[in-house]
């Protein structure tokens, strides 16, 4: 690998090769700006599951049986928080909606026509609530969702205002789609925003340098809108981009390239005092550096790719987005950063500068102690750490699911509000009924289907099935199911899961040669449940693997790579489960989303490999002249500081996702920034070291 970086490097650490780098990087970011936004091409209305999923087959029949023009539904919510709800005041911002003739709202039901009996199938059991149906026009852009649910919600809140005791909302897909881009909109923001401010003041306060702050910062910007432009034109192309991952994706870009600028300038910091010239002080650091920087991104570019694997298309969409995000990185890694520190030279240090000829060591007033410490006893320190982590990995024992993503968002959300009102006052299971669609090759009479509703009710968690639609030739029939349980609930899904099971026996009992096949939010659940599950084992093995051969190709040693990937996997388990017990305890989050499980380990192991990679490339610099305890105390000394401050601030970093207004990003930042935190410290600064004294014997 060093053949083939170091002519690039040695090329990037010359006067002319740095400007030359910087020119065709700013060059490369303005001439990419001026093309596609990301933001045209995100979608909030993301297929997660695979085409060959059940629900997916069902909901694709349903559609070529009985084919339905409409476009997103959504639920118009009126309540009354004082008492029975007026349908006059209902009807007077109805009409007040419908006259506005909002462009891409296709159709709402005027209850002002329907006759007085007709609203009570509308109107809670307890009179303060009605719901009214509406439908979007098909095809809609991403943007006509946040717009619509806008336009319909200030005329209708403006109404509403008049009639004195009406509150109105707007849920339903339609609704909540539109909300929920609004909401990534502001987050993200927000999200980028709270990341350079967090990473400017810990730079500061830990390098109390205001250059060494600045200038990765500087290049995290550039690389940053390289990326994004360039993941926009993959968007432009036909590339569907789910909105939660380019904010996961913005998060790894500025935590990467600053890891990577620590690396480099703690290095360079090292070489200024060996040589008097800038440039060249710069060539020799990442001559040490390089390899390690770009394998490290190397094994994160990797571990995304992985993804590709994956059946849940949530994962799979992170793996070309964060495979450019990666490869764009590790390039800024080794020419950009490079660049922008033998350019500044000297001054990026300030106020305390190297000098050239400075024989006195670098003090190490944490990480000298604690080497010595660490490599004197080492079974007391890396046995401390080995039994914690097991301790804190039994607790994904009690890992629970939550399935509800309407629950992880703000709870003033108006979708969110309207949701839990028509949940708390309609029956659960009217959330969002299940579909049944009834396959035969013989016409399904009344009897057979007056037999199988029956049969499906006999099971109390059934609130009720009813016909829906028949085919002409009589053969396809769909029903329309509702349970009396929350259809997002793990009770729901796993009724669900056994009435699939048991599909064979319901239609026997009905005296029915045919399929039974279920459609709907609660038969997605099901399914992403499966496949979520099925993907976990597959990612973690893959990924192991992978990372294995690469630490044999970096290591050339078949022991090292062996440990270095067990104590990534036991600090993965040892975040997880350490996790589940703080975001419970602190936040009151007693179960997480399916994807946190799967993008922490991707980010865990991914970024944590990297810090073993930096002290394990160290550790075998120095062991080619001196024993394998010598070595590990200088690799633990030297990369100790930079290692623990770079992450503290990839802690950080993640935990910026916590200014998020969503639950699953809430959570995976704190994980992840508790995985950072347990590795960075006492992985790699204790329980390595023991292993690496265990089995790297000295040849005699």
């Amino acid at each position: 690998m060093n053949k083939l970086l170091q002519p690039i490097t040695d090329w990037v650490s010359t006067k002319r090769g740095a400007w030359i780098t910087l020119i065709i990087w700013l060059i490369l970011m303005i001439g990419l700006s001026a093309g596609p936004k990301l933001g045209d091409y995100k979608t909030s209305n993301f297929q997660s599951l695979p085409d060959d999923s059940q629900s997916i087959i069902a909901e694709n029949k349903l559609s070529e049986y009985f084919p339905n023009d409409q476009g997103t539904p959504g639920i118009l919510v009126f309540h009354n928080e004082d008492g029975e709800i007026n349908s006059k005041s209902v009807a007077a911002i109805l009409n007040v909606i419908i006259a506005e003739n909002i462009e891409g709202i296709d159709q709402i039901v005027d209850i002002s026509k329907l006759p007085p009996q007709a609203l009570g199938g509308f109107t809670s059991k307890d009179k303060s609530t009605m719901i009214v149906p509406m439908s979007l026009e098909k095809g809609l852009g991403n943007a006509a969702y946040e717009e619509i649910n806008d336009h319909a919600s200030k005329v209708g809140n403006e109404a509403a205002e008049v009639t004195g005791d009406t509150k109105f909302y707007i849920t339903g897909p339609a609704g909540i789609a539109g909300d929920t881009i609004k909401l990534f909109e502001q987050a993200d923001f927000q999200l980028l925003f709270a990341t350079i401010f967090i990473i400017l003041i810990l730079l500061i306060v830990i390098y109390r340098s205001p250059l060494l702050a600045i200038i990765p910062l500087l290049a995290t910007v550039i690389v940053y809108q390289v990326a994004n432009q360039a993941i926009a034109l993959m968007g432009a192309a036909g590339l569907e981009i789910n909105n939660s991952t380019t904010s996961i994706m913005s998060i790894l870009l500025f935590a990467a390239v600053i890891d990577y600028s620590l690396f480099v300038f703690s290095r360079y910091r090292e070489e200024l005092n060996h040589y008097a010239d800038k440039y060249e002080a710069m060539k020799y650091a990442m001559r040490a550096t390089g390899e390690p920087v770009f394998f490290a991104g190397g094994t994160v570019l990797a571990a995304m790719l992985i993804l590709f694997f994956a059946d849940f298309r949530d994962y799979q969409n992170f793996a070309p987005i964060f495979g450019m995000a990666v490869f764009i990185i590790m390039l800024g890694s080794v020419t950009l950063v490079p660049a922008l520190f033998a350019l500044f030279g000297r001054k990026a240090f300030w106020p305390k500068v190297p000098k050239f000829g400075e024989v006195k060591e670098v003090k190490h007033g944490i990480w000298g102690p604690i080497a010595k410490f660490v490599v004197n006893k080492p079974y007391v320190s890396g046995g401390l750490v080995l039994v914690f982590m097991l301790i804190t990995s039994l607790n994904v024992l009690n890992l629970k699911y939550e399935f509800d993503t309407v629950k992880s968002f703000p709870e003033e959300l108006p979708s969110r509000v309207g949701y839990e009102i028509v949940e708390s006052r309609f029956d659960k299971g009217e959330l969002a009924p299940t579909s049944l669609l009834v396959e035969s090759n013989e016409a399904i009479t009344e009897e057979q289907q007056q037999a199988l509703t029956a049969s499906l009710l006999a099971d109390d968690t059934l609130a009720s099935v009813r016909p829906s639609a028949v085919s002409e030739d009589g053969t396809k029939v769909k029903l329309s199911l509702a349970f009396d349980l929350n259809p997002y609930s793990p009770e729901a899904i796993e009724k669900l899961e056994e009435m699939r099971e048991n599909s064979a026996d319901y239609l026997k009992e009905a005296g029915i040669e045919g399929e039974l096949l279920f459609a709907g939010t609660t038969a997605k659940l099901v399914d992403e449940r499966n496949v979520n599950n099925a993907d976990i084992y597959k990612i973690v093995l893959l990924e192991t693997l992978l990372i294995l051969v690469l630490l044999f190709v970096l290591t050339r040693s078949w022991k090292m790579p062996i440990y270095m990937m067990a104590t990534i996997l036991v600090s993965y388990l040892s975040a997880l489960g350490l996790g589940l017990f703080l975001v419970d305890v602190l936040f009151g989050y007693d179960a997480i989303s399916t994807r946190v499980p799967v993008y922490a380990f991707i980010f865990l192991v991914a970024l944590g490999i990297d810090y073993n990679i930096i002290l394990i490339s160290r550790f075998i610099e120095e062991r080619k002249t001196r024993t394998a305890k010598e070595a590990l105390e200088i690799a633990i000394r030297n990369t100790g500081g930079v290692i623990s401050s770079a992450g503290v601030i990839l802690a950080a970093t993640f935990a910026a996702l916590m200014t998020m207004p969503i639950a699953d990003l809430f959570v995976f930042g704190f994980m992840v920034a508790v995985g950072i935190i347990i590795d960075t410290f006492l992985v790699r600064g204790m329980l390595l070291p023991m292993l690496i004294l265990t089995f790297e014997k000295d040849k005699k």
